[in-house]
């Protein structure tokens, strides 16, 4: 039980804690009991999520107990931004991201066995809860003046816009949720990002000051890239856990594109290979780089984590066949679609001849350049090559009566969908 903390640390997990040697004690006598909360302002977790939910798998494996924490009542306040004002979601859309998010949540943390995980929702706390009672037990034990001094806050307070008092108290929302879950459930550790470090250690005072005992808190590092851009965005689109949000094979292939100068520190927080094995890694990439075994290792250990190992096996296989190493006859339809929704194309209707389709999904620039290409043999229709320049599209052509891959080369590729 007190090794996790030194395995959080050697997987660049840790940023900030209250007080290392109390926590390392406190570990050491456990299992201590910690929470982690999620609110759901999006029907989905992100990629950012995800390095929370690793850290309490890492609590649970090593014998401690974890609370899960959705939250609906301070999902309809919103963390504020330093930017500007949140749009408020509505109670109903509150509700169904909660859902969502806690059947996310299920398969990363066990929740049966001797050591459950547990999942709560802090509207079951919060809405019996009056205003009169909320500023009187809650409320008494902030200081304004320590609460402009929060970072998001102090950023809207020097803008144009400022702060509603809505946003200014969500910190006394969550801190309430450590001193709830100290009191029920005997929490004395709470983990978040280090962006949520001031709301953390919100919840480490209130539980003080209200009970006049010591808990604990630790924060993880934003990961940036070699650039200092945060990792988890996709040509500007956040990298979603949720399948119908970001498809498992465009989640794959975003870890598979993984610079070289981040991927070992990325097989460290999401996978759980050790020492040993990530040095190996490490060596693969900087005496073999072109052949990319970290970040093929990296997208299919993080895929096989969030969508399930047959999810990573299925999007493997587009991958290879997409590539001209496989069988795109061979994909299953969902996975077909998702690998060729990115692809640049055009709608043609069968009986197109491939010389149009060539130029109509925009692979070549004219009908001469597209028979040039079939006469050189850099012109293929899922992944057969094109010999005969007067070549239709048939109907059995399209696969899953939807799309065909049309290449030019060997790495420009389009979707000829049909019309």
């Amino acid at each position: 039980m007190s090794t996790v903390l030194d395995e959080l640390q050697w997987r660049g997990l840790v940023a900030q804690s209250t007080d290392e040697t109390a926590l390392r004690q406190a570990l050491a006598d456990g299992p201590v009991t910690m929470y982690c909360g999620f609110d759901p302002t999006a029907p989905s977790l992100h990629f950012g999520n995800l390095v929370q939910l690793v850290v309490m798998r890492h609590f649970q494996r090593a014998g401690h107990r974890v609370i899960c924490l959705v939250g609906g009542s301070t999902g309809l306040i919103g963390d504020p931004r330093p930017t500007s004002e949140r749009i408020l979601k509505t109670k109903e859309q509150t509700a169904d991201n909660v859902a969502r998010i806690t059947a996310l949540v299920r398969p990363f943390l066990v929740f049966d066995g001797d050591n459950p995980a547990l999942l709560v929702d802090n509207l079951d706390w919060t809405a019996p809860m009056s205003a009169i009672d909320f500023l009187r037990d809650v409320g008494k034990h902030f200081r304004v003046n320590q609460m402009v001094k929060k970072d998001a806050v102090a950023t809207r307070l020097a803008s144009e816009q400022g702060i509603s008092y809505t946003e200014f108290s969500y910190q006394l929302l969550q801190a309430l949720d450590y001193l709830e879950l100290y009191r029920a459930h005997g929490c004395t550790l709470q983990t978040g990002g280090s962006d949520q470090w001031g709301n953390i250690t919100a919840g480490v005072d209130l539980v003080h000051r209200a009970e006049g005992v010591t808990v604990h808190a630790l924060s993880t590092p934003l990961l940036e890239d070699s650039s200092g851009v945060k990792f988890g965005k996709s040509e500007g689109n956040a990298v979603w856990l949720s399948a119908d949000m970001t498809s498992p094979y465009a989640f794959f292939q975003y870890f598979l594109n993984i610079e070289d100068a981040s991927v070992v520190r990325l097989l460290k927080v999401f996978t759980d290979r050790d020492e040993e094995d990530i040095a190996r890694l490490e060596r693969a990439v900087a005496d073999e780089p072109f052949r990319r075994e970290a970040q093929r290792t990296l997208a299919a250990d993080i895929t096989t984590l969030v969508h399930g190992a047959e999810a990573c096996a299925a999007v493997q296989a587009a991958s290879e066949a997409l590539f001209g190493k496989g069988d795109l006859a061979g994909l299953d339809g969902a996975t077909l679609g998702d690998a060729t929704a990115e692809l640049p194309g055009a709608e043609v209707p069968v009986g197109t001849s491939v010389v149009d389709a060539l130029v109509a999904t925009g692979l070549v620039e004219s009908r001469n350049a597209a028979r040039r290409a079939i006469g050189d043999g850099g012109a293929s229709l899922n992944n057969a090559k094109v010999t005969d320049p007067e070549q239709v599209l048939a109907e059995g052509d399209f696969l899953h009566g939807r799309v065909a891959v049309l290449k030019r080369g060997r790495k420009a590729m389009a979707a000829a969908r049909r019309a």
